[in-house]
């Protein structure tokens, strides 16, 4: 993004200030104290999951801040969205057809990835119904 030279134009270190290491820190912590066991691993583990839930924040921050979504994005972050919608439709059919799916700190995380992203969702999917731009409120 900073190398070429038209994306770089189209960005807006202004609006750009979403605190990131907040993320991080905030995953960490969370896997230090719900994990399913206390291993290097599994913390990790259970780091990874968390980070993957909380990593669009920023890109929704930011495009709530701009108020306009541009084609291309609006279709990255929805395609995002629904990956995580099929997953949780895949631990649903894990659930009912494995003996012992264990795996409830993903799916929690999923759970709340999918709900951050219904606010997009919502004015997605009505400027798709009004064949128009879609504008985000500020």
């Amino acid at each position: 993004m900073r190398v070429d030279r038209i994306v770089r134009r189209s960005y807006d270190k202004d609006l750009d200030t979403f605190r990131h290491h907040f993320l991080i820190l905030t995953s960490f912590l969370l896997a230090l104290l719900v994990h399913e066991k206390f291993t290097f691993q599994e913390i990790f583990w259970a780091v990874s999951i968390y980070l993957e839930a909380l990593a669009i924040l920023p890109q929704l921050v930011l495009l709530q801040r701009s108020g306009n979504v541009d084609n291309l994005t609006g279709q990255y972050v929805l395609f995002l969205g629904a990956y995580r919608a099929f997953y949780i439709l895949n631990w649903i059919y894990r659930y009912f057809t494995e003996q012992h799916f264990t795996r409830w700190i993903a799916c929690v995380s999923g759970i709340v990835q999918t709900a951050l992203y219904a606010d997009f969702f919502y004015y997605y999917f009505v400027s798709w119904k009004n064949n128009a731009k879609l504008q985000l409120p500020a």
